[in-house]
């Protein structure tokens, strides 16, 4: 959705590199250049104004940091500038002190408030909740068999005593469901009321109606982010007439402009609490302002991203697939690779998935292009091979590959590519990890076993003479040389300079043992031989 907006940005900030400072109309320019910009997402008028006058006054007054040069300055601005306008900080969501927490959702008709409750349902129920959604949209037609649908693929209750299809009271619906979930110990209940294609009187009075009714935790209004500056119109009307305590964002996967979804939370003055960025009900998670500020800036979202890879993951087999790799527990194998493979897929598309790596914002039109069904097909022709096979693909002769194709109903030369390209993803993976494996903490690394203090060796190679010992290391190459330790700087001399032999010899005959220790130093000394 923000990616007009980021292309945008990213060559305002490309046009600054290479300057060492920035003057009064460099600044006037690039910020001319992100006016035009935000403008162009369909940001609000007056929220780019006031974002345009902060960054000229901080860019204008901040001494620039000596480890950053202007365009990293200027992009430090944007991005908390942008973390402003978001709202500032991630809102979590209040729950009641005494079950339940009501959560009653609010919106124009078409914004994705049915499809939402399913998802914030399945969410909530992933937060260890039980959650139940209330069908109280009685007058949309198939609202409520909607919401029944959601709720079944979502393996979450429904509560729908009324058919709908404007038959029923709405109002009941949602006092009844309280008694409701406290007789069946539901924790959380999501109300999904009715909609209308515009602001009318009869949506107002009735959506304040159930709001007296249930009393919510929190009113949460669900805007599509696609429908431009109508978004903040729409928002400001619900605040007055109604009253709500944050906003979800629906279709961020869409290919509007987007802007005026970054300009709710700064005219309302109410948080972005969740967002929702694609069809699947699992595309849903609470909203970061941090997070989309980075991606907004092409710097990606690797926190996201890392908390993905932990719900999908398993821990287990992921730690004894990284110990086969590193050469812990036997060899790696393609049943180990097409494991991680489908780990990868259940997280999304993966271009989704390299959309949120720091950096691909260059690579915008090769992840679009990405083709999701190459990854069948390697799944095909894995799934061809035997056992033996999958476990060492060493065996693959021509005979075979050529059996594999065509069981796979591909080429050789894809099961070729496929082969060569996992042979040499092993062999970079381990390199990797045994630079990696002494790391105390990292998953699947190798412990380096922990050496004791080294100790004098008399034998081959090692002179019992301490003179000539200490003469040894001059004979060694300048690179194998460890730097001389510095007896002074032990005691804080830092470079007040290494004591000489006199001097070391005279403080040792000066010290003496206290007298306990000493005396058994004496009887051990003294014992049977």
């Amino acid at each position: 959705m923000f990616d007009t907006l980021q292309d945008r940005l990213s060559e305002v900030f490309k046009n600054l590199r290479g300057k060492s400072r920035l003057s009064e109309a460099d600044i006037d320019a690039t910020a001319r250049e992100i006016r035009l910009a935000l403008l162009e997402a369909d940001v609000n008028l007056g929220v780019v104004k006031e974002f345009i006058a902060n960054l000229k006054a901080r860019a204008v007054g901040a001494d620039i940091h000596k480890a950053l040069n202007p365009s990293q300055q200027i992009i430090k601005i944007v991005n908390e500038e942008l973390i402003a306008i978001l709202g500032g900080e991630a809102r979590p969501l209040r729950f009641a002190k005494r079950p339940p927490t009501v959560i009653m959702l609010a919106g124009l008709q078409g914004s994705g408030k049915t499809t939402l409750a399913g998802k914030l349902g399945l969410w909530l129920k992933g937060q260890g909740h039980s959650p139940l959604l209330v069908a109280a949209d009685l007058q949309r037609p198939n609202a409520v068999n909607q919401l029944q649908v959601v709720g079944e693929r979502a393996g979450v209750h429904v509560y729908a005593p009324q058919p709908g299809n404007g038959v029923g009271d709405p109002v009941q619906v949602a006092r009844t469901s309280i008694l409701h979930a406290m007789s069946k110990l539901y924790d959380v209940v999501i109300v999904d009321t009715a909609g209308r294609l515009g602001i009318d009187a009869e949506l107002m009075q009735q959506a304040a109606d159930i709001r007296a009714a249930v009393n919510p935790t929190e009113v949460l209004f669900v805007v599509d982010a696609m429908i431009g500056q109508d978004a903040v119109n729409t928002a400001s009307a619900f605040a007055e007439g109604v009253g709500f305590d944050g906003v979800v964002l629906t279709k961020l996967d869409g290919d509007a402009r987007g802007g005026a979804a970054l300009s709710i939370a700064k005219v309302i003055g109410k948080p972005i609490m969740f967002a929702s960025n694609g069809e699947g009900l699992k595309d849903f998670d609470a909203f970061h302002p941090d997070r989309m500020a980075s991606r907004i800036l092409g710097m990606g979202d690797v926190l996201t991203l890392i908390e993905q890879a932990e719900k999908t993951f398993d821990a287990e087999q992921t730690q004894k697939a990284a110990e086969k790799l590193l050469g812990g527990r036997g060899e790696f194998g393609l049943d180990d690779f097409l494991q991680q493979m489908q780990a990868v897929r259940r997280m999304g598309p993966l271009s989704k998935i390299l959309g949120m790596m720091p950096g691909m914002g260059q690579m915008k039109d090769q992840i679009n292009n990405i083709d999701e069904r190459e990854i069948d097909r390697l799944e095909a022709i894995i799934k061809s091979m035997t056992p033996a096979e999958r476990a060492n693909p060493k065996i693959l002769d021509g005979s075979r590959r050529t059996r594999i194709a065509k069981g796979s109903g591909t080429t050789v030369t894809d099961v070729n590519s496929l082969v060569n390209r996992f042979f040499d993803a092993r062999k970079m993976m381990q390199q990797l990890g045994g630079q990696m494996g002494g790391i105390p903490g990292l998953p699947g690394g190798r412990r380096q076993p922990q050496r004791q203090a080294a100790k004098p060796k008399r034998g081959k190679g090692v002179s019992g003479n301490p003179a000539k010992r200490a003469a040894g290391p001059a004979a060694l190459p300048a690179a194998q040389q460890q730097p001389e330790w510095n007896p002074a700087d032990a005691f804080g001399l830092g470079g007040a300079g290494k004591p000489s032999d006199a001097e070391l010899a005279k403080a040792l005959g000066d010290f003496q043992l206290p007298p306990d220790l000493q005396k058994m130093f004496n009887q051990k000394n003294q014992g049977p031989r």
